[in-house]
């Protein structure tokens, strides 16, 4: 059976590049075309598509219209897979569309509409509950993550590293200084000079603790 596929896009041009490309292939069955977040949820209520094909950015507001899309969809209709299309590599959008989990979702490119059997690839990996993430904005999130992970791990002194070292070992204050024969007092005041550095002012020290292991682990 043909892939139902519903297309949400408000640039016209796109719009019916796509719509063509899509009705010329026999593997789908485009059910609906839309230019607006509102059509675009009554469409997918109307006709159960088995993949939704939304660009990110859509009347009426034109920031995050297909985010938020396939965040409802995840709630209301989580069989619904959904490749969302961006004009830019942006990482912010790809964590907001892959944080709730990557199954049946796929972020690419609008330069990837052109190629329909890379396109085509994406649907169907959605549909069949795959995940898809353009090269591109792989390249984005490592870059970003890289350079803000580093410069921030280089403020910390040789010691702060080796305690966070030991603190991405699971160890609590007691076994960082047992491990480094300190005293739990240096390892205290260590930890609390590392957290400053790091920017991790939460008042909670075991949510301080996952973060700070979080960025060493990035760098390793």
């Amino acid at each position: 059976m043909p892939i139902r596929v519903v297309l949400a896009e408000d640039s016209y041009l796109v719009r019916e590049a796509v719509r063509l490309l899509f009705e010329a292939e026999p593997q789908l069955e485009l059910a609906a075309v839309c230019g607006d977040y509102d059509s675009l949820m009554a469409a997918v209520e109307a006709h159960a598509p088995d993949v939704v094909l939304t660009d990110i950015r859509m009347p009426p507001t034109g920031t995050d219209e297909g985010i938020r899309a396939a965040q409802q969809l995840r709630e209301s209709s989580p069989a619904t897979g959904v490749v969302v299309l961006s004009q830019y590599a942006d990482p912010g959008y790809a964590i907001t569309l892959f944080e709730g989990g990557s199954a049946g979702r796929a972020y690419l490119l609008k330069e990837r509409v052109g190629d329909i059997e890379q396109l085509l690839a994406a649907v169907r990996e959605v549909a069949s509950g795959g995940s898809v993430i353009d090269p591109k904005v792989v390249e984005a999130l490592v870059s970003a993550r890289s350079s803000a992970g580093s410069s921030r791990l280089d403020k910390l002194t040789p010691r702060e590293n080796e305690v966070l070292a030991e603190m991405a070992q699971g160890k609590n204050n007691a076994a960082i200084a047992k491990a480094l024969f300190l005293t739990e007092r240096a390892v205290e005041k260590h930890t609390n000079s590392l957290f400053a550095k790091l920017g991790l002012t939460e008042e909670r020290d075991t949510n301080r603790r996952v973060r700070a292991v979080l960025l060493f682990l990035g760098q390793q």
